[in-house]
């Protein structure tokens, strides 16, 4: 194995992951974290792998998008998931977990680790071999380093994220797809066509009303966002004035509902999220509605009364790279394959995503330091469409993104019961990360 130390920088969910990952496979490593000699707004106490937000890893059935990750995870031997399930409390089909129990069963190994040194205090630059996973709450003077290196457009400090719905549960009886004053432009599907949710006029007052009455989430002090025009929540904007959305995001100018031959009062536009149209994003629709609100008030748009929302709307406090734009596929700085990106500053969102980036990178690291390239698992499982979506998204509109079966490469002859679907998913995904494994010579940390 190499003598060079590796340097893994954050201590959260993705580093202390990563770090545990890198020392199994026979590496000497330094974690830096820098709680308590520096501390942030959210974290509490100076232990590694604190959970500062929900404390549910979400759902472990195969046929939700994060059991399915989780099930990947597992067979590349996740620490985490190991804490996860000896703190888990119950609820139902959730891995939720006893926060103080699941940090000290994280914290009490990866210290007692001999492979590994925990080092505390900010750390200011970009080592080499390194992986970088300070999370959301990057401290200013790194985030600096970072902007620098990659470019200053290449790091975000907030969130303003629309929800995402799958295209197959919009009703194309009352959408239509198109582009305003049907130009067109290059990208997905029918030339990057949007698709269109025509309003009437008594629609329109009804949906304004209700999101103007909706309730929001109240941000903690640490997430607290700003508002400002680039990231003002859609309901601000309703209370604004009634016309507000319609001369805005709303507005109906340059197109035509091909039923009623005519232009609608007010439009929702659906983005396409991926190259294949299957994800559609709300334009203008960033939110700080609670999760029920946004699924009753958005679900009162015309065409999406049964939309399946794969991602939720938020405004929140967020340092993010722009992956697409300034990373290579496999999360590293362009000149410098071996210092690597990992947890949510990559652009994934949630606590499953995170870590499983963290293990992906302590992988990858480990090849290159034998002298092998660095590996991806394929789009038919969900950390493989989970990479390659941060590495093929839209520059130009890149936004944080959580694992959802959107994500996924088609199936060639998908079942018609959803069900089903997703079971076949999940079976495809299972059985090519498998084989990735094997052909690549991938095995699971010891736990």
């Amino acid at each position: 194995m190499a003598d060079v130390p590796i340097t893994v920088i954050g201590g959260g969910l993705a580093g202390s992951e990563c770090a545990w990952q890198l020392a199994e496979r026979g590496h000497d490593v330094i974690l830096h974290e820098m709680r308590p000699v520096r501390g942030t707004a959210a974290h509490k106490t100076d232990r590694l792998a604190e959970l500062v937000c929900s404390n549910t890893f979400k759902s472990t059935e195969l046929t939700s998008a994060h059991g399915l990750l989780k099930a990947e995870m597992r067979l590349m031997g996740s620490i985490v998931l190991e804490s996860a399930d000896a703190a888990r409390l119950p609820a139902g089909t959730a891995l939720a977990v006893d926060r103080d129990v699941f940090s000290a069963g994280v914290h009490d190994r990866v210290m007692a680790h001999p492979r590994i040194r925990v080092e505390r205090g900010e750390v200011t630059t970009l080592p080499s071999p390194a992986v970088i996973a300070t999370g959301p709450l990057t401290s200013d003077a790194l985030a600096e380093r970072i902007r620098e290196r990659l470019g200053v457009e290449s790091l975000a400090f907030y969130d303003a994220i629309a929800p995402i719905v799958a295209a197959e549960s919009v009703d194309m009886n009352v959408a239509f797809t198109a582009s305003r004053y049907d130009k067109e432009t290059s990208g997905v599907e029918t030339e990057g066509a949007y698709i269109n949710c025509p309003m009437s006029r008594e629609q329109y007052d009804a949906f304004i009303a209700a999101l103007r009455e909706a309730d929001q989430f109240t941000a903690h002090e640490f997430d607290a966002v700003p508002y400002f025009e680039g990231c003002m929540p859609v309901e601000e904007i309703a209370r604004r004035g009634a016309e507000s959305l319609r001369f805005g995001s709303m507005k109906p100018v340059g197109l035509t509902d091909p039923r009623a031959r005519k232009r609608p009062w007010a439009v929702v536009q659906l983005r396409a999220e991926d190259r294949a149209g299957r994800m559609r994003n709300l334009v203008g629709f960033q939110t700080r509605l609670r999760i029920p609100e946004q699924q009753r008030v958005f679900r009162m748009i015309p065409g999406l009364e049964n939309a399946e929302f794969l991602r939720f709307g938020s405004i929140h406090r967020n340092a993010y790279i722009n992956a697409p734009a300034a990373l290579t596929p496999h999360l590293s700085l362009r000149d410098d394959p071996r210092v690597l990106f990992a947890g949510q500053l990559t652009g994934v969102e949630g606590y499953t995503e995170s870590t499983a980036s963290g293990i992906l990178a302590a992988i990858n690291l480990d090849r290159m330091s034998r002298g092998l390239e660095p590996v991806l698992p394929p789009p038919t499982t969900m950390l493989g469409a989970l990479y390659r979506h941060l590495r093929e998204a839209d520059a130009r509109h890149f936004q944080p993104m959580n694992a959802n079966f959107g994500l996924l490469e088609a199936l060639e002859s998908p079942p018609r019961d959803k069900a089903r679907r997703k079971e076949a998913y999940a079976e495809r995904a299972l059985r090519d990360f498998r084989s990735w494994m094997d052909a690549n010579g991938v095995v699971a940390a010891t736990v």
